[in-house]
């Protein structure tokens, strides 16, 4: 009897091993599909079911006829296909004028070859909408804001593509609005989905977007891939690609040119942000040329009080921008930008490589507040090469706050023999540093040997840590 209860024991014993090493792959499992495996699930592409075209709602091609209702009109017939694998709105060559419209479920909007999607300049032929909630007004103007000319609001399985069709904004009235002043409510982007899932955006051109030409807030699981994306450099704040309170999104193999951020990772401003608590969290970004012309190719912030963690940024081209990489935020902020490790990235032409500031932004207005220190903590930069840089770093953190763990390993860069002798410039920030050149400042000197606790790397994210 008792050998048969000690047998017993011993097989419990043996279940609960085997529950405990396979509980613990599985979080290995699951730390190895984070972010920087993101971009290895590729997107299901399959032709879907059904498919109708814009010309059977009697859209026009000609670049002046107003298609909104044929667009509206084309996405309603396309959802009674959503529970028999969804649809393709294909849209065929020519110039197809239009206001802002919708998406719905299991929809693939197809732009041919030749294809170009128009943004019509009549303001009146863009929806007001209320502003984001994690924001609390337009983020120029306080009140809404101009809805997108694509959206997407509480949707799933939604792909965008085509056979490099083009989405124009024709930006340029809204960018003259926008500097004279004559605006009463923030300009609308090209592409928005709000509160969506499984979102595909590939094999298309971007032009001239009123702000921004892609912004997926409140989103997971979004690709974004071989694209291409223009705005002229004296269109004002226009951004390409900004992830916004959203969770597992790749972006790869693509060519960004903006007038203001490349791309840009946010979550939300100030008390606004922080009450709605969504970060922006598990992005991987990879394989792309970006120029920025008076903003930075890769920017985190400044509203980013909903917290941004980890990124991973990997073999990048940054070519011809004022800045390559930038962290901002400001008292007031809140929330966080940790877990971030950048490198394989090749810059060229650029003013100032790295910076880091905590004093960008405003607010978005008087109930802010100031005790709402952010945190910077854990950036890791590694393995970068630049060639004609005016300045190689500026970390400039918040005195209460300041910024921790910055680790800067492998970098050599090439700075302009026109550029000031120092060409680094720090405070309130603290570091580790190894074969870096020009040599940082002193506050970003301390041994790599100590930072293996501190310094963000694969090693010690998703996961990992708690098994390893």
């Amino acid at each position: 009897m008792l050998f048969h209860q000690h047998k017993t024991m011993k097989m419990l014993l043996a279940l609960f091993l085997l529950l405990a090493f396979s509980n613990a792959f599985d979080i290995i499992r699951k730390g190895r599909q984070g972010s920087e495996r993101l971009c290895e699930y590729k997107p299901n592409l399959d032709p879907r079911p059904h498919s109708v075209s814009i010309l059977e709602f009697g859209a026009v091609g000609d670049g002046k006829t107003l298609n909104t209702i044929a667009f509206q009109n084309a996405v309603f017939y396309v959802k009674s296909f959503a529970d028999k694998g969804g649809a393709q709105l294909y849209v065929p060559p020519g110039k197809w004028l239009t206001g802002s419209f919708n998406l719905t479920n299991h929809l693939t909007l197809f732009l041919a070859s030749g294809a170009t999607i128009l943004g019509s300049q009549d303001s009146s032929h863009w929806e007001i909408v209320e502003p984001l909630p994690s924001y609390g007004r337009g983020l120029e103007l306080p009140g809404g804001r101009y809805r997108s000319l694509i959206n997407g609001y509480k949707l799933h399985d939604v792909v965008i593509t085509g056979d490099n069709g083009a989405i124009d904004g024709q930006g340029s009235v809204w960018w003259d609005w926008f500097n004279s002043h004559s605006l009463n409510y923030s300009r609308p982007h090209l592409v928005e989905f709000l509160d969506s899932n499984d979102i595909v955006i590939s094999n298309l051109t971007f032009l001239n977007a009123p702000s921004y030409s892609i912004h997926p807030v409140y989103c997971s699981y979004v690709s974004i891939q071989n694209i291409s994306i223009h705005a002229p450099p004296e269109s004002p704040k226009t951004t390409g690609i900004v992830p916004d309170s959203s969770n597992k999104v790749c972006i790869e193999n693509s060519n960004i040119s903006t007038g203001y951020d490349a791309i840009a990772l946010k979550s939300g401003w100030d008390e606004y942000g922080i009450a709605y608590g969504q970060p922006t969290t598990s992005i991987q970004i990879r394989h792309l040329y970006l120029h920025s012309s008076f903003g930075a190719a890769i920017a985190f912030g400044s509203e980013m009080s909903g917290g941004i963690s980890d990124v991973i940024v990997e073999h990048l081209h940054l070519h011809d921008s004022f800045s390559g990489i930038e962290f901002r935020t400001a008292k007031g902020r809140g929330g966080y930008i940790k877990q971030i490790l950048i490198s394989d990235i090749e810059l060229q032409n650029i003013h100032t490589a790295f910076r880091a500031t905590g004093e960008s932004g405003s607010h978005p207005d008087d109930n802010f507040d100031p005790n709402a220190l952010p945190i910077l903590d854990q950036i890791t930069v590694q393995d970068v090469i630049g060639t004609n840089i005016t300045l190689a770093g500026s970390f400039n953190g918040i005195q209460e706050s300041p910024f921790t763990s910055i680790c800067l390993s492998n970098i050599s860069l090439s700075i302009d023999s026109g550029a000031s002798s120092n060409s680094w410039v720090c405070s309130n920030v603290l570091g580790f540093s190894e074969f870096v050149f020009p040599e940082p400042c002193a506050a970003l000197r301390s041994s790599f040997s100590n930072s293996s606790l501190y310094c963000f790397s694969l090693l010690n994210s998703y996961g990992w840590s708690a098994v390893l």
